[in-house]
């Protein structure tokens, strides 16, 4: 008989006293750390491999979350009440009422001479589409208790998954390089004469944000609960002092083909930032409960998503617009989109003297707020790092995330002069795999892994559970066990080809993107939606079914598990 002594384990941070075990499930079998795991597939620990297992426990014992991507347990989860729902709203309201917003919120007057209701509405529904497919992903942290791109696996397999994880690394640290540019051009203008250079301005925010990441999602997560206020407050601000100053008449330059396709462009962009957060928005929740309700889940994070980053850019819009009416403004944004923010502070034209020291003030509030936008992408870099394989595996998150913040610390300091660039050609760039990936999973959830797909003669029965249940999600580190991703891997080159017909870029249009307008404009995001969706549900029902029948008639006939047909001849 199993006896079991009183959960007094933090669920971060794995047991802090066993006592007499219990084995609740296969998972929990393996032990709390991920080291652990690989004794499971035979693979013996070297002497590299025990002096960070010694690492892990000091690292457990000072209160820094060790785990890494191993499962989640639904023992292991946190309650569900209110308050939970509650956090999430928080978390992305905290991450998204940044600095970052409204710096890409200005390239719609300065780089694509959008008027500012045109560019207002294009910010509204390309928030609106990314924010719709991040809600979608953070669904699949409960029911899974995995971490995003180990979920990818259920999709694209073990070994195919590892190029997603990979642009999703480069993602990662490039969104973290932005946050420490534009938080240093922030600090370097509000101080005396700029006498803090935007180098330390650079270090001083990436030091904080290691500080807190190093500790884990749990103090994150207490962090947001609070973070979105002084935010909230200080661009509720900014937004009363300089709106007086926006340019709300003036229209969109160019002919209407030309204003089309800078319409397409900007809600492109504005779509690619809001939906690259769906690389990671499951890792976020998987200590929350397999009760959690994913509807409500999906719609508390739509929401949050949805009102930060459209208040954000609108404020961003609103200031370039009035770069050319206000001579201040126009100065401060020579010098640098920071500082731009900080002339929206300083040069109000109200009975507060801003120019003193409270809009000094606001503006380091500003750039401290990036804090909160750097630290997810981080957190989420470390974990990332550890999914490449069972030997990055081996080394503690801490560690990666520390890697991590040393790449995009150099990439900033190297790249603090050319933000602008940067915005316009990484941005959208890096938003074109996260939807073709997107995409794919919602085709394979809803037509493969449903009751939809049940009646059209796809899917199986036991596809009819409910969200999520139709994954066995014990198996996500057996490669025996996951899908091959033929399909989905085949429909995300393919999905890459359209991206690059069709994109726009400074450094090169695509043949498709040249058709609208003089300038051209970046359709790639709807090619992407729509064209390789296509190609993997045809590549997965036609060509999956011969390839793997015809080389081992005992293979499943798709990435997805469905019953295997009958053998046939390949054509």
């Amino acid at each position: 008989m199993t006896h079991s002594s009183p959960n007094t384990e933090d669920t971060e941070r794995g047991p802090t006293n066993l006592g007499h075990k219990t084995v609740l499930d296969k998972d929990e079998s393996d032990g709390p750390s991920d080291l652990d795991a690989h004794h499971r597939h035979g693979i013996p620990r070297s002497r590299f491999a025990t002096y960070f297992k010694d690492f892990e426990r000091t690292l457990i014992k000072y209160n820094i979350e060790a785990r890494g991507v191993r499962r989640v347990l639904p023992h292991e989860c946190q309650s569900l009440t209110w308050r939970s729902y509650l956090q999430a709203f928080f978390l992305w309201s905290s991450v998204n009422l940044a600095a970052q917003n409204v710096t890409l919120g200005m390239l719609a007057s300065t780089i694509f001479g959008l008027s500012f209701r045109d560019a207002s509405l294009c910010a509204f529904f390309g928030s609106l589409i990314g924010a719709t497919g991040v809600s979608y992903i953070a669904t699949f942290g409960p029911v899974s208790g995995n971490r995003t791109l180990i979920f990818a696996r259920y999709t694209f397999g073990w070994y195919p998954s590892k190029l997603l994880v990979i642009l999703n690394l480069i993602v990662l640290l490039g969104y973290s390089m932005i946050d420490l540019v534009i938080a240093g051009q922030i600090l370097s203008a509000v101080s005396v004469k700029g006498s803090m250079s935007i180098v330390v301005g650079i270090i001083v925010v990436a030091i904080i944000g290691w500080i807190i990441t190093t500790f884990g999602i749990s103090v994150f997560h207490a962090y947001s609960r609070y973070a979105f206020i002084p935010q909230l407050i200080t661009y509720s601000i900014l937004y009363g002092v300089s709106s007086q100053n926006f340019d709300l008449s003036t229209p969109s330059q160019g002919d209407s083909r030309t204003v089309v396709g800078s319409r397409i462009s900007f809600l492109s962009l504005t779509l690619a930032a809001a939906i690259t957060y769906g690389g990671s928005a499951a890792d976020y929740f998987v200590y929350y409960p397999q009760s959690t309700a994913p509807l409500a889940l999906f719609s508390v994070c739509l929401l949050s998503l949805l009102c930060s980053f459209t208040f954000t850019y609108c404020i961003g819009i609103g200031l370039a617009s009035a770069i050319p009416l206000v001579p201040a403004y126009s100065t401060a944004y020579d010098r640098s989109q920071g500082a731009l923010i900080v002339a929206g502070f300083t040069e109000a034209t109200s009975p507060a003297n801003f120019n003193t020291g409270f809009g000094r003030f606001l503006s380091v509030v500003a750039a401290l707020g990036l804090v909160a936008n750097l630290i997810l992408p981080t957190y989420s870099s470390g974990i990332d790092f550890q999914v490449l394989g069972r030997d990055f595996e081996k080394i503690p998150r801490v560690v990666w995330n520390s890697v991590g913040i040393v790449i995009y610390t150099v990439c900033a300091l190297a790249g603090r002069g050319h933000l602008a660039e940067i915005f316009t050609n990484f941005l959208a760039l890096m938003g074109y795999w996260v939807i073709i990936w997107v995409g794919i999973t919602l085709e394979e959830q809803l037509l493969f892994r449903s009751h939809l797909g049940f009646k059209m003669g796809i899917g199986k029965k036991e596809d009819r559970r409910g969200w999520g249940k139709s994954y066995d999600w014990t198996c996500w580190d057996e490669p025996g066990k996951l899908p091959h991703g033929i399909a989905a891997f085949i429909a995300f080159l393919i999905g890459w080809v359209g991206a690059i017909l069709c994109m726009a870029q400074y450094w090169y249009i695509g043949p498709i993107a040249k058709l609208v307008g003089g300038h051209g404009a970046d359709v790639s995001a709807v090619y992407n939606l729509c064209w390789s969706r296509l190609i993997e549900a045809a590549r997965t029902n036609v060509y999956e079914q011969k390839l793997i029948d015809h080389v081992d008639g005992q293979l499943c006939r798709s990435v997805m598990g469905y019953p295997r047909l009958p053998a046939t001849p390949m054509a």
